[in-house]
């Protein structure tokens, strides 16, 4: 079976339960392929177990795959569980995923150095396939239980797009990401038309009925794996696309301010004929010294020059400074 990278989670759709993709999975590493398979064996009728040998391949392994779980042997030639335990712990993407020790060492001492670098529990040696299976469940249940909080607390309950919490966090990450592979960087800012005046005349309920259209329109178009797109706050939404470039993301924004207009939401007629959003963006090639504050701004005034201009259009700034506007 097929598993996610974690590369690719951020192309799932926040709140959607990850059942929905299958088993939750498990990651044995043990050196003895008898105890491992043994150990897999008593899992395996209700998870997707994946078994690995040495703890250099269980690294590896760990940082490609989205593990709800990871069974670990204490004592492994070279680098032992404790050390892997450590440097698991050390990755970002990893610290939060539930590791059991597994060991024949039965003594308080090892057990609080497990527990100290981050362990959640303990399996020992001889197996009883009743508590293992009672100690597993117990532990993806915590942890899905914690990854659902943390989804929802990072996804706009309107919307269901991430929230500018998540847009804080993501933002830092990608902007890191672009400086090391030396790529081009679009951060594109968005904001509904005259939203004012369409509440002030339909009222909050057919707004917020408004801002979740947008918001579900662009996020279809921008569900790529170096897409991220967030309700910024109130009508504002925010994008950021890693390794585009410029011409091809002021074409693709171009299309989605047009998607937004070809939903023909009726707006009020004094102002529009329909829901119309009006969109500013900069494309940069980041150096370390880049500051991404500093770009933000800069797309944030390309949005103002383009309701400035007249609103439903894209004003774009290049790698060059050189302003673009959507010509209509």
């Amino acid at each position: 079976m097929a598993a996610f990278r974690r590369d690719e989670r951020d192309r799932l759709c926040f709140g959607h339960d990850r059942k929905e993709y299958g088993m939750e999975k498990i990651l044995i590493i043990d050196d003895s392929p008898v105890q491992a398979n043994f150990l897999s064996s008593i899992l395996v009728p209700d998870y997707e177990v994946t078994v690995v040998n040495t703890a250099k391949e269980g690294l590896e392994q760990a940082k490609a795959v989205d593990y709800s779980l990871i069974l670990l042997d204490v004592i492994m030639p070279g680098m032992d569980g404790f050390q892997l335990l450590k440097m698991l712990q050390e990755e970002v993407v990893l610290r939060h995923t539930p590791v059991i020790l597994i060991t024949s060492l039965n003594d308080i001492q090892h057990e609080e150095q497990g527990l100290t670098l981050g362990a959640v529990d303990y399996i020992t040696k001889p197996f009883h396939p009743a508590i293992v299976r009672a100690r597993v469940n117990t532990h993806i249940k915590l942890h899905l239980y914690r990854s659902q909080i943390e989804r929802e607390a990072t996804v706009d309950q309107l919307t269901g797009v991430p929230n500018r919490r998540r847009y804080d966090e993501v933002s830092v990450q990608r902007w890191q990401e672009a400086i090391r592979l030396g790529v081009p960087f679009s951060i594109c800012m968005f904001d509904i038309d005259k939203f004012k005046v369409y509440n002030d005349t339909f009222g909050h309920p057919a707004g917020d009925k408004v801002i979740k259209a947008v918001a579900e329109t662009a996020a279809v178009m921008l569900r790529r794996g170096t897409d991220f797109f967030a309700r910024y706050g109130g009508e504002e939404f925010v994008a950021l696309i890693l390794g585009g470039g410029s011409d091809n993301d002021f074409s693709h924004l171009r299309k989605i301010r047009q998607a937004v207009e070809d939903l023909h939401i009726p707006h009020n007629p004094e102002v529009s004929q329909w829901v119309t959003v009006s969109i500013g963006g900069i494309t940069v090639l980041p150096k370390a010294e880049s500051s991404f504050d500093t770009y933000l701004k800069m797309a944030d005034a390309m949005l103002y020059d383009a309701k400035r201009f007249g609103r439903n259009q894209v004003v774009w700034t290049n790698e060059r400074m050189e302003q673009r506007l959507e010509k209509k």
